[in-house]
């Protein structure tokens, strides 16, 4: 009974093909976005009841699947193995949900919901985003249970259906049920590692907040011979409005989107962090924010995109002025800017620039807010020198630079929140193509056990 016992017996589950066996028959379910597919939501729903409830059952876990409040989302799984009361609790979180399988977008030979490998990759819709993530971590749990005949620590765990459509629900379960889910830190996996090889872990991540600017001149299109000139153009006026916005290289140029939060010892945390190289598109070295380095632009900073624009009709144009255009736009934004602030704060920038007529309009659907915990927490330092002495090495970020509901876990459960990522920023999510490098899921599958290991043989921080 040791730990590195725990961590051959989790080897030996990828190296038998277990692993990949059992990834298999969870891409198998098509658990794509319900609001856009409704007929996954049985499907989500199976997922939970067939593939989730009779594994954590297996190790000793009470689960009860509980319905979504919210009629766009899916059900939710909320289990929990006790083992003292004197004892620290783990609570853990994954997604069975997946975007779109995109059928027939996939390169010739894969397809989404059937797990294809070649070479060190498997390819399949949910590999990297998130079933492969949270049956490393289950796995990992496994092992340790196995080896030492209990974890050592008391364990939550909660598996949604609903977090590719924001999350919806989740924040109003966990306010409703928050007593069944009291931890003393949440340890899970989503994002990517920064390099394949070496092991990432984050402590938040970046908020975002999408919306259209919407410009509407005149009713219906008209012919461009004989109006041009007469009548204002949407496109060019909403053109002008998007790039007072930012200047030519991306700067953010409406005050209150600059953030003040990136100090001196966030500065220090990603300094020297890789962002560019491996696989994905060339990092623009003259993009962004000029006096910061990249890592402080991606995971310090805020970010301006515009994700798409729309005038006429661009697939078959014909010779007349628009009366409206659109844009749809988004700003990533860290800890210190405040998400109540941004939307009005463009409204004042953009009556400042002459640009009352440009239309704002919020999504529905909104993103998560901006979280961040301390580099030296010690839960932070804690499960840092975990993964360093199962890997030997680690990157360590403040927060990640996408977007994931972890306000739930900091707002609503307070507590502080430790990501470790088991997939690569090459993996395709969200895109066809989907995989995961079998080389890196084998080191997280021994990286969780060590963890996990590490967790029940001191108690955790302050503990030992």
């Amino acid at each position: 009974m040791s730990r590195d016992a725990a961590i051959s017996r989790v080897t030996e589950y990828f190296d038998a093909g277990t692993f990949q066996s059992d990834l298999s028959a969870l891409v198998s379910y098509r658990s794509e976005i319900q609001s856009q597919t409704p007929e996954a939501r049985a499907e989500s729903l199976r997922y939970l009841q067939e593939a989730m409830l009779p594994r954590l059952s297996a190790m000793g876990f009470a689960c009860e699947i509980i319905d979504n409040p919210d009629p766009s989302g899916g059900a939710l799984l909320i289990g929990e193995r006790v083992e003292g009361d004197d004892l620290p609790t783990v609570l853990t979180y994954g997604h069975g949900d997946t975007v779109l399988g995109q059928e027939g977008m996939w390169r010739e030979g894969l397809e989404p919901w059937r797990i294809v490998e070649e070479g060190e990759r498997l390819y399949g819709r949910g590999t990297a985003d998130n079933k492969g993530r949270h049956l490393i971590n289950i796995a990992a749990l496994e092992a340790v249970l196995a080896t030492r005949g209990h974890l050592g620590f008391n364990t939550r765990i909660v598996l949604e259906m609903s977090e590719e459509v924001g999350s919806v629900g989740l924040a109003e379960i966990f306010r409703s049920h928050k007593n069944r889910l009291t931890a003393d830190v949440l340890i899970a996996s989503d994002g990517p590692r920064l390099q394949p090889d070496v092991p990432t872990m984050f402590m938040g991540s970046r908020g975002g907040t999408t919306f259209d600017l919407l410009v509407e001149t005149h009713d219906g299109a008209h012919h461009s011979g004989n109006w041009g000139g007469l009548l204002a153009d949407p496109a060019i006026i909403l053109a002008h409005a998007l790039a007072s916005i930012t200047d030519a290289r991306g700067q953010i140029k409406v005050p209150a989107w600059r953030p003040d939060s990136l100090t001196d010892s966030i500065r220090a945390a990603l300094r020297d962090l890789p962002v560019t190289g491996g696989e994905g598109p060339e990092v623009a070295p003259n993009w962004g924010e000029a006096d910061l380095t990249p890592a402080e632009r991606v995971f310090g900073w805020n970010s301006f995109a515009i994700l798409a624009m729309v005038s006429g009709v661009p697939e078959a144009p014909v010779n007349a002025i628009s009366g409206w255009a659109r844009a749809t736009c988004q700003l990533r934004y860290v800890v210190g800017t405040d998400p109540e602030a941004i939307l009005p704060a463009l409204r004042q920038h953009l009556d400042a620039e002459g640009f009352a007529n440009v239309q704002i309009k919020p999504h529905d659907r909104g993103l998560f807010t901006a979280t961040r915990l301390d580099p030296e927490h010690p839960w932070a330092q804690f499960v840092g020198a975990s993964i360093r002495a199962t890997a030997g090495g680690l990157h360590v970020l403040p927060n990640l630079a996408g977007s994931l509901p972890n306000d739930s876990f900091t707002d609503i459960l307070e507590l502080p929140t430790i990501w470790i990522p088991h997939s690569y920023r090459g993996c395709s999510q969200h895109a066809p193509n989907e995989h995961v490098l079998k080389p890196l899921c084998r080191d997280a599958l021994r990286v969780m056990a060590g963890v996990f290991w590490d967790v029940g043989a001191t108690g955790g921080p302050g503990r030992h």
